[in-house]
This record gives structure tokens, sequence and C-alpha cells, in this order.
């Protein structure tokens, strides 16, 4: 069994916000590949299914964002699992806009929800890291992943991604992170046709001499020309 973990914040102030793209990515997994309600527990929400042949168990926490550890702590000490069964989506601002990378282990980069987690299960989880871009001031960060997606952030790439993350997410339940990324990179960056379309060839038309000499040697009468024409 595995545990896919999104990060955000609970409650709908905060849905749309970027630093929730992690819930989106799970609800996005969970509608697509039909898993079961969302239910209360591990002070989150939580849904069961199945990718592929892996039993998934999805979990949102619900203890806001800088506390995201002690729902990840809770489910994985009851389903018995080591920190490298738990993966975790969250937001990345050091990758461009719709960038999607995997990572095992490593630092948490400042990232609220990670540092949590760090704290209560250690730094050897997995972790896919979701571009959404820097707002290039460090004061100006927590405004930037407290504010809701644009209209243009959601039909340009983000819609995209999340359809990415769910076309790949049974490989990533399979361990094959390779194949993960490439389902993705198919939804952001979609590879452009080869194919050219095939143009009838014209005809060319003849040239006014030959033309000229046609019609010279065409002894029909008109009535006749008339004629032949709707034979």
């Amino acid at each position: 069994m595995q545990i896919f973990v999104g990060l955000g914040n609970p409650g709908a102030k905060y849905a749309g916000n970027r630093h929730n793209i992690g819930f989106m990515a799970l609800d996005r997994i969970a509608g697509d590949h039909g898993f079961g309600p969302w239910k209360s527990k591990f002070q989150g929400q939580i849904a069961e299914g199945r990718l592929g042949s892996e039993k998934v168990l999805l979990l949102k926490p619900e203890t806001f964002m800088n506390l995201s550890g002690q729902s990840v702590g809770d489910a994985m000490r009851f389903y018995k699992l080591e920190p490298g069964d738990i993966t975790v989506f969250h937001d990345e601002l050091d990758l461009a806009p719709g960038k999607c990378r995997a990572k095992t282990g490593g630092g948490h980069a400042g990232h609220n929800g990670l540092r949590s987690i760090h704290g209560h299960i250690g730094d050897a989880y997995h972790r896919i890291r979701l571009g959404i871009g820097h707002p290039g001031r460090k004061e100006l960060v927590a405004p930037y992943v407290l504010h809701d997606f644009s209209k243009a952030d959601q039909q340009d790439w983000l819609d995209d991604l999340l359809r990415g993350i769910s076309d790949g997410a049974v490989a990533l339940a399979q361990g094959d992170t390779g194949k993960f990324q490439n389902a993705v990179a198919l939804r952001v960056n979609p590879p452009r046709s080869s194919d050219k379309t095939q143009e009838k060839p014209v005809k060319a038309a003849a040239p006014p001499a030959a033309k000229a000499e046609a019609d010279a040697q065409d002894t029909r009468s008109a009535f006749q020309k008339l004629a032949d024409k709707f034979r």
C-alpha cells in the first residue's frame, strides 16, 4: 500500500490558491481513477482506491500547511508503512509554472508543509514538485502562494498539468517516475505534428501561345463546340 499526500490549506477560502496545487492534483486523480468518497480521518480527508495493481490512499491534511506532518505521520504509522511508501505533491517556487519534477529525499527548501513532514517522518519520502514560478522577491512569496491561480494560468498550463498527473498516476504508483513525467510532458507540451497537409497539385495553365495554336487548329463550329461540352 502507498499513500499519496497532497499539500494545501483546508476550506473554500484557499481552494484556488497556488499553495493548494497538491490538493488539486489528488482531486484529479481521485475523480479520473474512480476512488471512493472522501472521508475524514488522520486529521485530514482520505479517499481509497487502486492505481493499476497498487492500492493507494489519497490524503489531504486539514491541519493547515505548517502542521501537515501530523496528519501524514498518523496515517503512515496506522498502516505500518515506511517513508518510502509516501509520495507528497506540493507547490514548488523554484520551478517554472507547469514544470513537474520527481524527487526523493533532500531538504525542504523553506516549504512549511515539507518542513513539518520532515519533522514527523524524516526526509526519505518521495516528492512530486509542481512548479508555480517565483514572484521575484522574498517578501512577495507569502501573498503569491496564498493567491488564486489566474484564469490565464488555468487555461495555459494548470489544467494540462493536472491531466498529465492523472495520466501518469498508475506509472507513479508502480515506481516508474520517468514514465510518469513523460505523461505530464505530453499534456503540457504535446509534440507538434510533423505531417504536412497534402496539397493537390495545381494543373498549370497552358501558355498563351500554345492555347492560341490549339484554337487555330480547332475547326469546329461554335454550335459543335457547345454540343461537345455537354457530351
